[in-house]
């Protein structure tokens, strides 16, 4: 394993938490207001500083049923923290959103009620109004562009539309794209030391990450669930086996992942689920489907992933993509602890299933090898990752480049390993955290902000 600290603590990333989330109108209920634990919440969360600012979603049945479940068996469940609004909410900036309709397309697709925090929703309203914001859209960045030293960059060169190659000066550049493709950039750009497995040296490309999610499907005679009534993050969940909220001991590994019932869809065809054994085609097939789309419930585990030497990104010695670049190369597969893990907390979620009452469910842990087949969350991490020495990390603790003082970099790339929580919460704490940074200390003071 190639875990390390991320050198910014929790109490450091607190109050950007908290500004996120009140960007967003998060929807939630606190556990730990400044020491003091709150009912209803996740008893087992760091102190927050405030309550959410909006209440946690109604539930539907299937979390519900879920929640009174893992009550029984003395755990403390809680609603998940959602990016969907329980109720209308303004935001600090003066931006309002509505009120979340469970229509349950929301996970994979627009919001038409301007319900779910995206940055469409919550921040770009506001800034259209300056009039020093442009947003130019469906164009394309090819490469972070770097003065004859090396040390500092000077803009970036995009193609637009047409096809047309620009170049934009800049003082300063923020590198914001997906975390791949944040990777991608910094070795097309020459920003860094490319990372070598074999020695273990360099650091682009170091420390992917993923996320490790299984699930229990669970197939009633009594009990009626409609996947429509669902939004992008409902559900209920249980935090006993996460982190280091438990005895790992006698089990053979470490981290863990949170328990859920987390009701996020009513897609038709990829909500269909059939007791093992049923035909994957034909009548038999379709009187499973007709049997049990409304008589099954699934809850799942999220997770978390640790990084290891063999696990990297790089850039591919073929593939190219259509202007000509080397595409991104993932090497990853899931190592003994993840798949211990994921067995692991998948019989704690079955436990908590046959709770509820089923005639009979599958336990279906996470295995290797890793299987693209299976969609396992878009959750990636790592490879421009923050830290406390340039020689094991791309970026300092305010994420800027060890290597150029006037780039930083962004988003879930930062993650030196991946928690047993979902990024986004802290990819918007850090993002505020390096605002803060760059305002307060780059901007007067151009330069690296920490000195290797």
């Amino acid at each position: 394993m190639t875990i390390q600290d991320w050198g910014v603590s929790y109490d450091e990333l607190e109050p950007y938490y908290d500004k996120f989330e009140y960007l967003c109108g998060t929807s939630g209920k606190a556990g730990n207001i400044k020491g003091q634990i709150q009912a209803g919440g996740n008893p087992f969360e760091g102190s927050r500083s405030r309550e959410y600012p909006t209440p946690g979603q109604k539930q539907p049945y299937g979390p519900t049923l879920f929640a009174q479940a893992a009550k029984e068996m003395g755990y403390k469940p809680f609603p998940q923290p959602s990016g969907n609004l329980s109720q209308a909410y303004t935001n600090p900036l003066g931006v309002t959103l509505g009120p979340c309709t469970y229509c349950g397309f929301c996970e994979w697709f627009g919001c038409g009620n301007y319900s779910k925090a995206s940055p469409q929703t919550t921040i770009l309203p506001t800034l259209v109004r300056f009039p020093n914001f442009e947003a130019r859209t469906q164009c394309e960045v090819l490469k972070i562009n770097l003065d004859k030293s090396g040390k500092r960059a000077t803009g970036v060169t995009y193609i637009d539309t047409s096809g047309n190659e620009w170049e934009q000066p800049a003082d300063l550049v923020l590198l914001c794209a997906f975390q791949l493709f944040n990777v991608q950039l910094l070795l097309l750009s020459g920003i860094g030391k490319p990372y070598d497995p074999n020695s273990g040296e360099g650091v682009i490309g170091r420390n992917y990450s993923y996320q490790v999610t299984s699930s229990v499907d669970a197939y009633f005679d009594n009990k009626i669930f409609n996947p429509f009534i669902a939004s992008g993050s409902i559900g209920m969940c249980i935090d006993e086996f996460n982190g280091d909220n438990f005895d790992h001991g006698p089990h053979g590994f470490v981290g863990g992942g949170y328990l859920g019932a987390v009701q996020t869809n009513g897609r038709p065809l990829q909500s269909t689920r059939v007791p093992k054994g049923t035909p994957r085609w034909g009548l038999e097939w379709k009187q499973a489907v007709a049997k049990n789309y409304l008589t099954s419930y699934q809850v799942v585990t999220h997770g978390g992933c640790c990084s290891y030497r063999d696990a990297y990104c790089d850039l591919d010695p073929t593939y190219t993509d259509r202007f000509g670049r080397k595409l991104m190369r993932i090497t990853f597969d899931f190592h003994e602890n993840e798949l211990k893990m994921s067995q692991y907390l998948t019989d704690r979620l079955a436990e908590v299933a046959q709770k509820m009452g089923p005639r009979q469910f599958e336990k279906k842990p996470r295995t290797g090898p890793y299987d693209m087949t299976v969609y396992q969350t878009t959750h990636t991490c790592g490879g421009a990752i923050m830290g406390t020495d340039p020689k094991s990390s791309a970026l300092n603790r305010y994420l800027q480049s060890w290597d150029v003082s006037n780039l930083f970099v962004m988003g879930a790339t930062a993650f030196p390993q991946n928690a047993g929580y979902n990024p986004t919460d802290t990819v918007g704490a850090l993002a505020y955290w390096a605002a803060d940074a760059i305002v307060n200390q780059y901007l007067k003071s151009p330069g690296p902000l920490v000195q290797a």
